[in-house]
């Protein structure tokens, strides 16, 4: 959850999201090396006077034509990586279908039998004392911790986007179209994301919650649900 007045990006709780936070920095400081070169040359050329030399250097144009390549393969490089991470599907433990509605989400645990819920969001005049507003939801989302998760999103009406800003994940639900991805929580707690796609009226009104809890719990609560 994010703090007031945050600059940053949230707590990372999955390696994709780590790796996106590094590559995040990253780029930044690829991007203050280029404005302090460029910064430099500026000041330099007010301050000196302009020569002959300056106009026919074929080092200089060398330098620029090779070094911009090699920032760019610098930010390449690792940015494949990452889209690569965020498309590889492993032997998932658990498979999720999120069904996106106006303006309420839909769960179905495709491993168990008759685990499908509605996830509505809590009004503001019955939410409990502590709770957050509008991100709040009367049925969360349980997954067990440190297990790999694929998720099926859809929609059965307009576009929305099912998105959690703290795992990294933000995929499209179309209507007639499957898209999928996956995610592992690496550790327990209660992670908050919105619909990212504009849908409507009530668009800011479907947030989406993510429990992450051991598996023992998360055995318990699905036997309690399935019972």
């Amino acid at each position: 959850m994010a703090n007031p007045s945050q600059f940053g990006f949230q707590d990372a709780s999955s390696p994709i999201m780590e790796e996106l936070v590094e590559f995040h920095d990253h780029a930044l400081m690829v991007a203050l090396a280029i404005c302090s070169l460029v910064l430099y040359l500026l000041t330099l050329m007010l301050m000196e006077k302009l020569s002959s030399n300056t106009v026919d250097a074929q080092e200089v144009e060398l330098i620029w034509t090779i070094l911009p390549a090699i920032v760019l393969i610098l930010l390449a490089l690792p940015s494949l990586q990452i889209l690569y991470m965020m498309d590889e599907l492993d032997e998932p433990d658990l498979t999720l279908k999120a069904i996106g509605h106006q303006w309420y989400w839909t769960y179905e645990y495709t491993d168990f039998k008759n685990l499908t819920f509605d996830s509505y969001m809590i009004p503001t005049t019955e939410l409990p004392s502590g709770h957050f507003r509008l991100l709040e939801v009367d049925h969360r989302l349980v997954i067990p911790m440190e297990s790999p998760i694929r998720i099926i999103v859809t929609a059965d009406d307009v576009l929305h986007s099912w998105a959690i800003p703290t795992l990294g994940v933000k995929t499209d639900a179309i209507p007639g179209r499957l898209n999928q991805t996956s995610f592992i929580t690496t550790r327990p707690g209660i992670f908050y994301g919105q619909c990212s796609e504009i849908c409507g009226a009530n668009h800011s009104y479907m947030p989406i919650v993510v429990e992450s809890t051991p598996l023992a719990h998360f055995e318990n609560w699905s036997t309690l649900l399935t019972s």
